[in-house]
C-alpha cells in the first residue's frame, strides 16, 4: 500500500501526489518551465498552508491540484490518498458510505470523492488499443427487477440494464453499457473494440451471427441453449468469471446502481480487473498517476 502517513497527515499526502506527478522535476501547470518553487510562509518559513507552487516564467501559483480529478475540491489530499488506496485494493468495491465513516467527512463528500475516482479510471482511449488474441464476448444484464418469469427467457422485456463484454484469454477487458442486445448494437459493439485479426468467441445467442465473417480468426460458439459450456477451448468462462465479479460488487458493495451512472462502476471493475497482475501498491500509484488530465465538471461523463 501507500504510505500510512499520507492517508492521515494532510503534509505528506500532498508530497505523495507531488512525487507522484512531478518525480524529481517538478513543473508549472501552466507553462510545463520548471522553474518553480514552493512557497512559503513569511513569518515561519515553513511551505505555504495552501501547498502553493509559483513559476519564474509565466508568474502563475499553482498546486498540485491542478488539472486533475481533484482540482476545486475542498477535501484534504489525505482523504483522498485514502479512497484511492481502499478503490484499489477492493477486489469488489468500496461503497461511500465506508468512505464517509472512515474519514469523517459527508455522505456527499464521499460520493463527490468516488465518482471522480471511478473517473479517474476510465480508460484513455479504448479505441486506439483494440483487444487482440482469443476474444470472447458475452452480454449480461444488470439492477432492476428479475429479467423474466417462466421458462422461456429468451425475448422477454426487462428493466435492467444490458452491459456487453469483451474480454482477451488471459488479458484485458472492455464493457460498456449498450441499448439492447440485438445484432446490430453487439456486433457494433464488437467492431468498437476488438481487432480484425482477432478470434471471437461467444454463446450461441441468434445476435452474434454472421460477425465472423469479418474476423480473421473468425466466429467460434458454445451452444449454452443446450447446455454446453465448454468445447476444448471454446468457451466464454473468462467474460462470466468478469461479470460475476461485477455483480458480487454491485450486490454486495454497492447493492444498487442507476443506469445513469452505471458505466462509471464498469470503468473501476475494468481497472482492477486489466492490472490485477499488479500489486496494490503498483495499482494505487497506476490509478493515482490516471487522475492527471481529466476533469469532471459536473456535466455527467
Amino acid at each position: 500500500m501507500i504510505h500510512p502517513l499520507a492517508c492521515s497527515n494532510e503534509l505528506a499526502a500532498v508530497e505523495l501526489f507531488e512525487q507522484l506527478r512531478w518525480g524529481n522535476n517538478p513543473a508549472c501547470v501552466h507553462c510545463g518551465s520548471v522553474s518553480v518553487y514552493k512557497m512559503a510562509d513569511a513569518k515561519t518559513g515553513e511551505r505555504n498552508k495552501r501547498f502553493l507552487w509559483r513559476c519564474h516564467d509565466c508568474k502563475k501559483q499553482y498546486t498540485v491540484r491542478i488539472g486533475t480529478v481533484y482540482e476545486e475540491s475542498r477535501l484534504d489530499l489525505r482523504h483522498w490518498a485514502y479512497a484511492f488506496w481502499r478503490a484499489s485494493t477492493s477486489k469488489k468495491g468500496v461503497a461511500a458510505l465506508e468512505i464517509m465513516r472512515h474519514c469523517q467527512i459527508s455522505y456527499k463528500s464521499a460520493l463527490f470523492l468516488m465518482n471522480r475516482i471511478r473517473f479517474a479510471m476510465a480508460p484513455e482511449n479504448p479505441e486506439a488499443e483494440k483487444l487482440t488474441g482469443t476474444v470472447e464476448c458475452d452480454e449480461t444484464y444488470v439492477g432492476g427487477k428479475p429479467r423474466f418469469r417462466g421458462s422461456n427467457p429468451r425475448g422477454r422485456a426487462t428493466k435492467k440494464t444490458p452491459v456487453f463484454a469483451a474480454v482477451e484469454r488471459h488479458g484485458r477487458i472492455r464493457r460498456h453499457v449498450v441499448a439492447d442486445v440485438s445484432g446490430k448494437t453487439l456486433k457494433a459493439a464488437i467492431r468498437e473494440v476488438v481487432d480484425k485479426q482477432a478470434r471471437i468467441v461467444t454463446d450461441d445467442l441468434p445476435s452474434y451471427r454472421g460477425i465472423g465473417a469479418e474476423y480473421a480468426g473468425g466466429h467460434h460458439t458454445v451452444a449454452h441453449s443446450t447446455r454446453e459450456y465448454v468445447r476444448g477451448d471454446i468457451h466464454t468462462n473468462t467474460a462470466e468469471s468478469s461479470f460475476a465479479l461485477l455483480k458480487r460488487g454491485i450486490m454486495g458493495i454497492y447493492h444498487n446502481v442507476s443506469k445513469e451512472y452505471l458505466h462509471r462502476y464498469l470503468w473501476q471493475f475494468d481497472f482492477m480487473w486489466n492490472l490485477r497482475k499488479m500489486n496494490d501498491r503498483e495499482r494505487t500509484i497506476a490509478a493515482i498517476r490516471s487522475a492527471e488530465g481529466k476533469r469532471l465538471m459536473y456535466r455527467r461523463a
